[in-house]
């Protein structure tokens, strides 16, 4: 249910405030019907349940491929590393190239188009799709995934509507 009421701030309050909480950047990609290669940005790509095995991720209805997105049966997130910022850029520009001078290779499961050198790469199939407000909520079931073989690289992340990188500080744990 939505109200109607005027906010008590702005969108930009609102989204400065949003900012604060860090996030990994991915790309979603997929096929439309008629074979052609999609992809997006986001920073809403979530875990949502172990079993069964499902992600979520976040995508703004305002999408110039939006009706295509709705309609793909598979979808894969590929984790960008911190040297994939030019991809995070790229893909995020509505009605540009954004497939020029990559060649993804096929997914095993799905066959989704998958960028190379991603820090991990998620097969899914679309298991349920939400309603959310200027957004549309996909959750997708796992068929397949896959790590990079390269240790030590890190995730790409966005902060205050920045990327940053991570510093080479000792992981934490968390207490048990």
């Amino acid at each position: 249910m939505t109200s109607q009421s005027a906010s008590p701030f702005t969108a930009r309050e609102f989204r400065d405030a949003l900012g604060l909480f860090p996030t990994g950047v991915a790309v979603v990609t997929a096929l439309s019907g008629a074979g052609e290669k999609l992809g997006v940005t986001v920073s809403s790509f979530s875990s949502v349940s172990l079993d069964p095995p499902l992600v979520s991720f976040g995508l703004a209805k305002s999408a110039h491929s939006f009706d295509d997105w709705v309609a793909a049966p598979h979808f894969a997130i590929n984790v960008l590393t911190e040297e994939q910022e030019h991809l995070s850029t790229k893909f995020a520009r509505a009605l540009s190239d954004k497939w020029s001078g990559l060649s993804p290779r096929r997914g095993t499961a799905a066959e989704v188009p998958l960028l190379d050198e991603a820090l991990a790469w998620f097969e899914c199939a679309k298991f349920a799709q939400h309603d959310a407000g200027d957004h549309l909520i996909v959750l997708g079931r796992i068929l397949s995934f896959a790590r990079t073989p390269h240790e030590g690289r890190r995730p790409l992340v966005f902060f205050r509507s920045a990327y940053h990188r991570l510093h080479g500080s000792e992981a934490v744990k968390p207490a048990e």
